[in-house]
């Protein structure tokens, strides 16, 4: 299935939230929507999930519009909002099985439905306790669970991982990862961005309602970090190299990096090779030499200027 976003624009009065926002992903992907507070994420992904109403453009489904045919829609999307409401003295059981009535699931298979997304989510182990009684990680699984319930193609999920303990970020990761092999087109946003780009496949950024960058997460790295980075160990002092780094061909910002030497080069691999070469004849002893790569906290930096609406 593909997901196509097309020239979105949502306006509050005066105040235009999306405008004319396009991008695209597809079954299997997970594609990281990113930008800052305010940039019309959230926006965005409510009129995908059919819970808000665009001015102008639509969304499709493969061929199916969202704006159209949002009853249809909501059969094959799973929408995770940034936090569970409050359905207190509600159980996790009762919790989801309300959700599986709710999308249309009858006897054994809505009770097999519900069985499996607590086994799948880790929570069959609190079924019984109250969502009031959950830590902020347990209500995250529940809210990912009822997204789930009905198996749908399509996940949006906003800002799943805040507030999360480092565990549960890992363990999130993993569900949405195991979910993607499924074959389920995944939307995600989220401020921790060093964590999304061990997991996506494509980035979508957007800045005060407009789109700045989309695409396969490679393609957009390559294009916005057009110069390699390296880092650099030596045995010994590494600051005393830093002067030499400045009057070295082809290197640029040599700067520390904890106990490395972090600069940039200019050129491909034979410079490269070059920079390293000169060092170790100078009586550098280099014990690492590596390519960073960068990540989506470097691309959000270089492309955003941090307006917000």
């Amino acid at each position: 299935m593909k997901i196509r976003v097309q020239n979105l624009r949502r306006e509050f009065g005066k105040t235009i939230a999306v405008n004319s926002v396009s991008f695209e992903f597809e079954s299997g992907q997970i594609y990281a929507f990113v930008g800052p507070n305010g940039a019309g994420k959230t926006t965005t992904m409510r009129i995908m999930a059919t819970l808000d109403e665009p001015n102008a453009g639509d969304v499709f489904m493969d061929d199916l519009s969202v704006v159209e045919y949002p009853e249809k829609a909501r059969q094959i999307i799973g929408f995770v909002p940034d936090e569970l409401k409050p359905y207190w003295d509600t159980t996790v059981h009762e919790y989801l099985d309300f959700f599986a009535r709710a999308y249309g699931l009858r006897g054994t298979q809505r009770t097999e439905a519900v069985a499996s997304v607590e086994e799948f989510t880790n929570v069959a182990g609190i079924r019984e306790k109250t969502l009031r009684s959950l830590s902020k990680g347990m209500k995250q699984r529940v809210s990912l669970g009822r997204a789930l319930v009905a198996d749908p193609q399509v996940l949006i999920l906003d800002e799943p991982a805040a507030g999360l303990d480092p565990r549960a970020r890992v363990e999130l990761r993993e569900l949405l990862t195991l979910l993607a092999k499924q074959g389920k087109a995944i939307l995600i946003s989220s401020h921790i961005l060093t964590e999304l780009t061990e997991i996506c496949d494509g980035v979508v950024i957007i800045e005060q309602g407009n789109l700045l960058e989309s695409g396969n997460i490679d393609d957009v790295m390559a294009k916005r970090t057009p110069r390699r980075t390296y880092a650099l160990r030596v045995l010994g002092e590494p600051r005393d190299l830093l002067r030499e780094l400045l009057q070295t061909a082809h290197v640029e910002n040599p700067r520390m990096a904890g106990t490395e030497l972090h600069f940039e080069v200019e050129g491909g691999e034979d410079e490269a090779f070059g920079v390293l070469n000169a060092l170790i004849v100078a009586g550098h002893r280099v014990v690492e030499f590596r390519q960073t790569k960068a990540n989506l906290e470097d691309i959000f930096m270089n492309v955003t200027t941090g307006g917000v609406q």
